[in-house]
């Protein structure tokens, strides 16, 4: 008889007379899940691995179940408890159905079963890849190939996962988690959304607050000093340091957000962010140039003449907050030479006057980028209020802006504009579904990168020559259908300018689009109802 034995059969010895103590680790993603692999199923993976410790006399400590977690990121909570247990010494054995249900990402999936169970003595299997990490076998040398196919996999999930979604937003379906404050997801049809009347409301009256001149700051002080509710106690969020949940505040921020979101017009922009990659959980924002937007998808809760008036107003509201004293003329000014904002110093205690200043020449004082441009600002609004006075009276006197407006378009070109309109979207929306198609044939092989990258190009140069004549006819469209309207809204508001003894900001703000001061104290007065 041998008094030699093969290092295989020492090592079957001595695990014979160890005592493992168990850990049956399973897991099954979303991914999984939405291709019905039933397989795959925690029943199963619990039932296969509780049947295999049974017949090899195995004891189990524990079984660990994620269910929903990917197999890219090993932040899982209960993966988390079986480590911890390892490190007790609680368990010195893991057992999977396979080497994809510890993990897709082949680097801490190698690192797992080369590195961190051998140092902690763990033996380590996964029954139907036939891999024992106590045993010389060839099956545990292709482990490492085994987990770059599984990560490969994840891969090319993560990319059909990402083209059906983009497919889903090029059709005008919602896609995203939380919906837009003012709407909610259909309960009929979870890729719709419908009108939240309760925000809807307040979605309206900030719109109506900037229209009538109030900053961001001013809005948010009035919906916090009513006890308005704010997105966050919708949404009921929950995050260190979330004073809109907790105390029920407005900020600037949330106002701008609401008041620049399309989505409010009726019209579906996603794609505004993106995870890094298919491993990395950070998100980051996309330029607009990506934005995937896509009009007339849904009701709208304003209107798109008031819409795009706010989107004039904006600038003229911003960064008003922070001075103790808002002037008439408050954002309307600007340098006739550089370009840049002028400002309005706070008033001198000896003479209570307050002056003009450029901005950029005050921040580059010393190297005299720019000159003061310093005016009394009481006598320069005077001066201004008497300017704008003789405008809105000629503006009056004068019928022709009305003809030109009203005659711009005959009512049989505007017809045959939206039939156009009509056919151009459906010629972009095949065009999209083709670019998905050939990705997906690519994806499975049925053609060549040669002959994808052919078809793409020619594809998205129809494709752009499509989409910039659908935006040129639609702005002419809307902007013929605003006119007459916002025609009306400015006599309104010239007739309330002429017969005000005094003069409200919110309404100067409605007839003045920008103030430019020269360094000759020449000024030029740009309004909203003329072209200068």
């Amino acid at each position: 008889m041998s008094l030699f034995i093969s290092r295989m059969e020492r090592t079957l010895l001595e695990s014979l007379n160890k005592i493992y103590k168990v850990g049956l680790y399973i897991r099954l993603s979303r991914e999984d899940d939405d291709k019905t692999l039933e397989s795959e199923s925690i029943t199963n993976q619990k039932s296969l691995l509780l049947q295999y410790v049974k017949e090899n006399h195995l004891k189990v400590y524990d079984i660990y179940i994620d269910d929903g977690y990917s197999g890219t990121n090993f932040d899982r909570p209960d993966f988390n408890r079986l480590l911890n247990d390892i490190e007790s010494g609680r368990i010195n054995m893991v057992i999977t159905k396979d080497m994809s249900r510890l993990g897709r990402d082949y680097i801490g999936t190698g690192n797992l079963i080369e590195k961190y169970f051998p140092e902690h003595n763990v033996r380590y299997i996964a029954v139907t890849d036939n891999i024992d990490t106590f045993l010389d076998s060839s099956n545990n040398d292709i482990a490492p190939f085994k987990a770059i196919m599984n990560d490969m996999y994840a891969k090319d999930i993560s990319k059909k996962i990402k083209s059906s979604l983009k497919a889903k937003m090029k059709e005008g379906k919602w896609v995203g988690g939380r919906t837009p404050f003012g709407y909610d997801q259909d309960k009929d049809n979870k890729n719709r959304l419908v009108i939240n009347e309760e925000q809807a409301s307040i979605v309206k009256r900030i719109f109506d607050m900037c229209l009538e001149g109030l900053s961001f700051f001013k809005i948010a002080k009035q919906l916090t000093k009513e006890g308005v509710k704010t997105p966050a106690q919708y949404y009921n969020f929950e995050w260190k340091g979330n004073y809109n949940l907790k105390y029920g505040e407005w900020h600037s921020k949330t106002i701008r957000d609401i008041l620049t979101n399309r989505m409010y017009i009726g019209d579906m922009v996603q794609n505004r962010r993106s995870k890094v990659n298919y491993k990395v959980k950070k998100v980051i924002k996309n330029n607009l140039n990506d934005y995937i937007v896509v009009e007339n998808t849904h009701e709208a809760i304003i209107d798109k003449e008031i819409f795009y008036e706010v989107q004039k107003k904006i600038p003229k509201n911003k960064g008003r907050n922070e001075k103790k004293e808002i002037h008439l003329l408050d954002g309307l000014l600007y340098c006739g030479n550089c370009g840049h904002r002028i400002s309005i110093t706070s008033r001198r205690k000896k003479d209570n006057r307050c002056y003009t200043i450029c901005n950029y020449y005050r921040t580059y004082m010393k190297k005299k980028l720019c000159t003061t441009h310093s005016n009394n600002y009481d006598e320069l609004e005077k001066v201004i209020i008497n300017s704008l006075t003789n405008l809105c009276l000629n503006y009056i006197n004068n019928d022709k802006i009305k003809s030109d407006v009203l005659n711009n378009l005959t009512e049989d070109n505007k017809l045959n504009n939206k039939k156009e309109l009509e056919r151009l979207s459906n010629d972009i929306k095949q065009i999209n579904d083709n670019l998905d198609n050939i990705y997906i044939d690519k994806l499975n092989t049925k053609i060549t990168e040669e002959q994808f990258e052919r078809v793409k190009v020619k594809l998205e140069q129809e494709l752009n020559v499509k989409q910039k004549r659908y935006s040129e006819l639609n702005n002419s469209i809307n902007g013929t259908i605003n006119e007459e309207s916002k025609y009306k809204m400015i006599n309104d508001y010239i007739n309330k300018f002429l017969t005000m003894k005094k003069f409200s900001r919110e309404l100067i703000i409605n007839l003045i689009d920008r103030i430019e001061i020269f360094e000759d104290k020449t000024i030029s007065i740009k309004v909203c109802f003329m072209k200068n």
